[in-house]
């Protein structure tokens, strides 16, 4: 395996996090607990030791390449994409990323709050050839909110289904995805098909392959951060 990149996904609107914060109108620089987010994924993608990072910018691309840029203090080379089709699915920005992404990445969302047990499992994960994984948390009781949560059928550690609407599930999806370049070829197809693709459409491909995995995260913490609500929850949980 070549070296590990990390691969951040910050292209949305973000909108439903508008306006929480007096210092920014973008989601990825909203501070939590004083740190913006962006800064707590890249944080955790060192801690999954990534030699360097790939993130992928949209709506208010150039502002927050900018104020990343001027704030960054770490070692880690820093790589910005921008997907100038932000407007379509998630699994476009990833796509966009591609040149960028050797044979093993570790894939997340700068709008996720992750702890550093979970990250050391992400980092000890090694995928087969062809093959993802994505963290998973059986600890279904204490998702904050689990009509936004992504939900998952895991058997045998692999994914049968999954999706926000589906009725039978066991776990719930953390965000963060181990990868090999099987997940580029799984969404460049549903790209060609239908001029558009989600992470979601591309993980089920996998799974019906055999080759979407899943990996319990244990008393891993994570919370992903889409709206005041969730703001103010994993601030608690922080402090």
């Amino acid at each position: 395996m070549s070296e590990k990149v990390g691969l951040i996904l910050a292209a949305g609107y973000g909108s439903r996090l508008e306006g929480v914060s007096a210092l920014t109108e973008f989601k990825p620089l909203t501070p939590v607990a004083g740190k913006p987010l962006i800064f707590r994924t890249i944080s955790s993608l060192e801690v999954a030791g990534c030699s360097k990072i790939v993130i992928v910018l949209g709506h208010g691309h150039k502002e927050i390449e900018k104020a990343i840029s001027e704030s960054y203090k770490g070692n880690t080379p820093l790589i910005f994409v921008f997907n100038e089709r932000f407007n379509l699915s998630n699994g476009v920005s990833v796509l966009s990323a591609s040149e960028h992404l050797g044979d093993l990445f570790i894939m997340t969302m700068a709008d996720h709050v992750l702890g550093d047990k979970l990250m050391e499992i992400a980092k000890d994960y090694k995928p087969k050839e062809g093959a993802a994984a994505l963290l998973v948390d059986y600890k279904i009781d204490t998702i904050f909110d689990m009509d936004d949560a992504t939900k998952v059928l895991s058997e045998n550690d692999k994914i049968v289904s999954i999706g926000k609407e589906i009725k039978n599930f066991n776990c719930i999806d953390t965000g963060v995805f181990v990868c090999t370049r099987g997940i580029l070829d799984a969404l460049n197809n549903h790209f060609e098909l239908n001029g558009d693709t989600s992470i979601s459409e591309g993980v089920q491909d996998l799974a019906e392959e055999g080759n979407m995995f899943t990996v319990d995260v244990e008393e891993g913490f994570w919370q992903d951060v889409d709206t005041p609500e969730m703001l103010e929850y994993v601030e608690k949980i922080l402090s």
